[in-house]
């Protein structure tokens, strides 16, 4: 038994297992003297990673493979990111996804192929943690006491049971995902189908709530401990976030980053792939090349790009036709504008939480009074949040409740290099962009209504927030209960990667996606059917459709990209 909250992740990892490797195929002449022409819009996690995985592939079987990897920003790696405290490049903290663990191989194979330093995301942060309802707190813990000790306070609050039947219920969940990295799972052309097959449409179809009363998890150890964990990961209460994300929301044990930041990962994966890089360059358009000017038994794809910091919508054709095209970014956020019969399988537009994330520096500390607490009583460090007595899970801006926001960390101990003292960096996930007046009360000093004072005196009085950035994502799907889920393949040789979001939204498994997707693009260059059939090559499956049943009918290995659609009761 232990209490899994790590209190710093933005976005949990997933754990991950061994992949498949390929063997060596015969090739025929067109093969050998064939280049193919891969595009991929987005270099984030599964962007990179397709990119990473493709050229390792390709090498491997001895393919032609040019990639071009086109990118709206100046960087590589999406949402994960650091940035400098003072704008001062030796001080960094992640704003993005900040964690991973040993058991993703994705992520820490690429770490430890990369020779990249890991670090313990929780080293020089404050190690008492609190879970607050907006009135008191219902559960404090300090991470840095013995197991044991920690285990007797969980015990003595929540009985055995709870704890026990919730990692039993984790390990079993994250079990049968991990077969989703083996064959005869690995790849898939459709998500839908292997989580049928793999039994987690049990856990997605779900809310997290059900599933835990479900399995006979006490409410209490489910309210406080579970959803506190699962607002901190997914912004989300157990009530409006599936069971599949609760568990994972449960299950970041051994959590790592890497010195100097998560992103690191992702720009060496697209520098040993070779693909040519196109930053500042967003992807307007795409269009299929006409079979007069070339003609081809599959279509080819024109792209039409714009400059990210272009005055006008300027859409000029970029000169390279593509056989394959990756679209490795949210299409709903993309702009792009795909001509008639380009997208044969629609793309679903799915909600996403709009999260804001906070990180200042300040000489303060927590002020007790907010919290309830006498003047004298000493704060936890990172504070997680549950829902108040009288909430419900919608209560408030995104159903954060009577505390009004989802967590707040202290990260560590920086130096502010104006005054040269030593002040608290602090980290707030809300629904809501943070106010003055908040953290007026949040540290019982009167923040300015600029937030920084623009005064340069080192009085802590006169400067009490002495730096500030304010961020906010786009971060993840609302993970509602659902079936079905979006298939990689949406028009030939045409993929997307973003419908693994709804299944799981972490770097490790958008890292995934990119890789199922390049192993789906070697074995069509291969003319090997693969990502198909498991069992028959159809079945039907009944499942749930709001208050009665409907005919699911799963086709195996045809990737016939079937509309997500969320399934979930009408008065959710």
């Amino acid at each position: 038994m232990r209490l899994n909250i790590r209190p710093l992740c933005a976005v949990t990892a997933l754990f991950a297992a061994g992949t498949t490797a390929y063997t060596q195929t015969p090739l025929s002449q067109h093969h050998k003297e064939s280049v193919r022409q891969v595009a991929i819009i987005g270099a984030g996690a599964a962007g990179s990673s397709s990119a990473y995985h493709l050229s390792n592939y390709a090498k491997k079987i001895g393919v032609g493979v040019n990639i071009t990897l086109f990118e709206k920003t100046d960087r590589i790696g999406g949402r994960t990111l650091t940035i400098n405290p003072f704008d001062d490049l030796s001080q960094r903290v992640e704003l993005g996804a900040s964690i991973f663990i040993q058991k993703n191989h994705i992520l820490y194979g690429a770490l430890k192929d990369f020779d990249l330093a890991p670090r313990d995301p929780d080293e020089d942060s404050d190690p008492t943690l609190g879970i607050w309802n907006g009135d008191e707190f219902v559960f404090t813990i300090n991470q840095n006491h013995s197991f044991w000790w920690n285990a007797l306070k969980v015990l003595m609050k929540y009985g055995f049971a709870a704890p026990r039947r919730t990692q039993q219920l984790m390990e079993q969940t994250i079990g049968k995902f991990l077969r989703l990295y083996e064959e005869p799972f690995f790849p898939f052309r459709s998500l839908t189908q292997r989580s049928y097959e793999l039994g987690l449409v049990d856990v997605t179809g779900v809310t997290g709530e059900q599933l835990l009363k479900q399995n006979s998890i006490g409410d209490l150890y489910a309210h406080d401990i579970i959803q506190a964990s699962t607002r901190v990961n997914y912004a989300s209460n157990i009530a409006r976030i599936h069971g599949l994300d609760t568990m994972v929301s449960m299950a970041p044990e051994g959590a790592m980053a890497v010195a100097g930041g998560n992103w690191q990962i992702f720009q060496k994966m697209v520098d040993k792939s070779g693909a040519g890089v196109v930053l500042n360059t967003s992807v307007a358009s795409i269009g299929i090349v006409s079979q007069k000017d070339e003609p081809s038994d599959r279509p080819k794809y024109i792209l039409g790009t714009a400059s990210s910091s272009a005055a006008s919508d300027s859409n000029e054709e970029y000169p390279v036709h593509f056989d394959d095209v990756i679209i490795a970014t949210p299409f709903q956020f993309s702009k792009i504008s795909a001509a008639h019969g380009v997208i044969q399988h629609t793309i679903d537009e799915i909600p996403y939480v709009q999260l804001h994330v906070t990180i200042f520096a300040t000489a303060f500390s927590f002020n007790p009074e907010f919290f309830g607490l006498e003047a004298t009583a000493t704060v936890p460090g990172t504070v997680l949040t549950t829902l108040g007595k009288d909430d419900d899970p919608s209560s408030g801006v995104q159903g954060a409740g009577k505390a009004g926001f989802f967590s707040i960390s202290t990260l560590r101990k920086a130096v502010n290099p104006k005054t040269e003292r030593t002040e608290y960096l602090y980290k707030i996930f809300s629904p809501e962009a943070v106010t003055p007046e908040f953290l007026s009360r949040l540290f019982g000093v009167d923040v300015p209504s600029t937030f920084v004072s623009e005064s340069n005196s080192a009085n802590s009085t006169a400067n009490p927030i002495s730096w500030y950035h304010p961020h906010v994502f786009n971060s993840y799907p609302k993970a509602l209960p659902r079936l079905t889920f979006q298939d990689p393949i949406v028009g030939p040789g045409l993929y997307y990667t973003s419908g693994m979001e709804s299944f799981i939204s972490t770097m490790e498994t958008n890292a995934l996606m990119g890789k199922n997707v390049a192993r789906l693009i070697l074995d069509d260059i291969l003319g090997v059917a693969s990502g198909g059939p498991v069992g028959s090559e159809e079945e039907s499956v009944l499942v749930r459709e709001g208050e009665g049943v409907q005919k699911i009918v799963c086709d195996r290995g045809r990737g016939d990209g079937k509309e997500a659609k969320e399934h979930f009761a009408a008065d959710l």
